[in-house]
């Protein structure tokens, strides 16, 4: 768990905030959230570069790394009134997936233990099992729900001759009792994958599984609020994955796997932000830059991740006193 932070360039943390190492827990001891790199693309099927995701995501913004980002609609600073720090990346060969798999869960094992979230950056989104399974080894083994943002619903069983790739976590992850079949929400599916043979095995788990001519048809809105009262229910916290192939690829063309038909940044990003506000969560990013134009996915990653801190920092605003969020409120008002 040496702090590896330029593994894929530049040591820098997210947007200024200060460094923590996680073989000494005494430079994370009274953190809220912890930020930690995966750089990993070993599990990919098609066109790899995530291991660029971390960096690339710590770095896209236009204002100064100051760490220090008031947000305009949660009235918070997540970054000043959460105490975040950054662990910098796991060290993840991509010539060995079950090595590199093992080291980030006892990475993110090691945040949750220290009572902080973890906000992990990725990679190629098998780093969803360890990810999930770090979180639920601190809180209990069944006890953490998952609500899972993606076009694709990462449920194959063996590909290539292997058990672990980005289309497999979760199927890993019911398989080891680490997340509940049932309690599997997962949102933004569409295309041509997987087959009728892991659709069924999927519906023998009770995951509830949300395709987008559902999402379309029902509303955005009505589907995370059933999906929240799925992920409640007999559940200690809730794990947030993100892919951000998840967005529709003319909004976020960096990504191994783009599927057209999906989210735009703006539904994915209000989508964020109610999950953080109601829900106790952890969250995962994937960003291939290689195929990125003008840092477009970059840009939306890193946004992703400040949602989600501003999210947080707001709830806990609101469960301490005082007036609850407004949505409606008007920007300038009582400033």
């Amino acid at each position: 768990m040496t702090r590896y932070g330029p593994m894929f360039g530049p040591d820098v943390t997210f947007l200024g905030v200060p460094p923590c190492t996680l073989e000494e827990p005494v430079t994370y001891a009274d953190a809220d959230v912890v930020i930690v790199g995966a750089p990993f693309d070993g599990g990919t099927s098609h066109r790899p570069g995530t291991r660029f995701g971390p960096s690339a995501i710590r770095q896209a913004c236009y204002l100064p790394h100051d760490g220090s980002r008031p947000s305009l609609a949660l009235r918070v600073d997540a970054l000043q009134d959460l105490c975040v720090y950054d662990a910098g990346d796991v060290e993840m060969f991509s010539g060995d997936i079950e090595r590199s798999l093992a080291a980030l869960e006892t990475a993110v094992h090691a945040v949750a233990a220290a009572g902080a979230i973890p906000i992990v950056l990725g990679g190629d989104h098998s780093i969803a099992l360890p990810d999930a399974t770090g979180v639920a080894r601190h809180h209990g083994l069944g006890r953490v729900s998952l609500v899972h943002f993606d076009a694709h619903a990462d449920t194959g069983d063996i590909e290539f001759g292997s058990l672990h790739g980005h289309g497999q976590p979760m199927r890993r992850l019911i398989e080891s009792g680490a997340v509940r079949g049932d309690r599997f929400l997962q949102i933004g599916l569409r295309g041509y994958w997987p087959g009728p043979e892991t659709l069924s095995w999927m519906a023998e788990q009770r995951m509830r599984s949300y395709e987008m001519t559902e999402v379309v048809a029902r509303g955005l809105d009505s589907c995370l609020s059933e999906a929240f009262a799925i992920a409640t229910d007999e559940c200690e916290g809730v794990f947030l994955s993100v892919d951000v192939d998840v967005v529709d690829p003319g909004m976020a063309p960096g990504t191994g796997t783009p599927e057209p038909g999906g989210f735009t940044s703006r539904q994915l990003l209000d989508a964020v932000r109610r999950v953080c506000y109601e829900l106790p969560v952890v969250g995962v990013v994937e960003v291939a830059p290689p195929y990125d134009h003008a840092d477009i996915t970059a840009y939306l990653g890193n946004r992703v991740v400040l949602e989600a801190l501003s999210a947080i920092a707001r709830r806990r605003r609101d469960a301490a006193g005082g007036d609850p969020w407004n949505p409606r409120q008007p920007l300038l008002d009582a400033r």
